[in-house]
C-alpha cells in the first residue's frame, strides 16, 4: 500500500472530511453570510477543546483519540464577540455582490466583469460610485463610450455598500450544501411558520 495514501486516509476519513461547522458570533448571528463563515470539523474541535467556542448542534458522527471520544461539532459559538468590520473592502467579489452577480445594463447573470460607468479614458476613477457589474456583451458594447453615447443606461446608480447591506446581500446566495442544524441559524429574521 501506498505511504502516502494511507497517511491521508489515517488523518483524513472520506466520512469526516465533508463536515465543516457553521460559526456564529456570541450573538448567535454567522459571522459573514457570503461566504458563509465555516470552519472544518479539525478547527472547531480544536476551538473546544481551548474552550473558545460552545458547541451549540453536532453531526452523528465522532472523531476517537486513543482516550477520547467526540462528536464532530456542526455549529459552534465564539465565547468572545467579534466586533464586525464597517469598512468593505473595494474587491471584484465584493462589488459582484453588490450588485447581486447580475449585469448593471441587462441583468444578464453569465460572463461577469466590470465596468467603469465613466470609462477611465475619460477621467472615470476606480470606485464604488464609478464601477458596476457587466456582461461580457455589454461591456463590450459600450466600450469607452458615455451611457448617452451608446444609448444604454444602469438599472441602479452605483453605490458604496455598507458591511450590513452586503451581509444581507448574502443571504440571498445560500451555499449548495446547508445542514439541516445550520438552518435556524442563518434564518433567524425569518418569518416562523404558524
Amino acid at each position: 500500500m501506498d505511504g502516502n495514501f494511507r497517511r491521508q486516509f489515517v488523518r483524513e476519513p472520506a466520512g469526516l472530511r465533508h463536515h465543516p461547522a457553521l460559526v456564529l458570533n456570541a450573538d448567535y448571528r454567522p459571522l459573514s453570510y457570503y461566504p458563509l463563515s465555516l470552519w472544518p470539523w479539525q478547527e472547531a474541535i480544536k476551538a473546544a477543546w481551548l474552550d473558545r467556542v460552545d458547541i451549540v448542534a453536532e453531526y452523528d458522527e465522532s472523531v476517537r483519540s486513543p482516550s477520547t471520544e467526540i462528536r464532530i461539532p456542526s455549529v459552534v459559538v465564539l465565547k468572545d464577540y467579534v466586533k464586525p468590520q464597517k469598512r468593505v473592502a473595494f474587491t471584484r467579489f465584493n462589488l459582484f455582490l453588490r450588485d447581486e452577480f447580475c449585469c448593471q445594463y441587462c441583468g444578464g447573470k453569465g460572463d461577469l466583469t466590470f465596468d467603469h460607468v465613466i470609462p477611465r479614458a475619460r477621467g472615470g476613477v476606480t470606485s464604488w460610485e464609478n464601477v458596476v457589474a457587466a456582461c461580457a456583451r455589454c461591456n463590450l458594447k459600450k466600450g469607452s463610450k458615455s451611457l448617452r453615447q451608446c444609448g444604454m443606461a444602469l438599472r441602479k446608480p452605483p453605490r458604496r455598500p455598507g458591511a450590513e447591506q452586503l451581509m444581507n446581500l448574502g443571504r440571498k446566495f445560500p451555499p449548495n450544501h446547508l445542514h439541516e442544524t445550520w438552518l435556524d441559524f442563518l434564518y433567524w429574521d425569518a418569518e416562523l411558520e404558524a
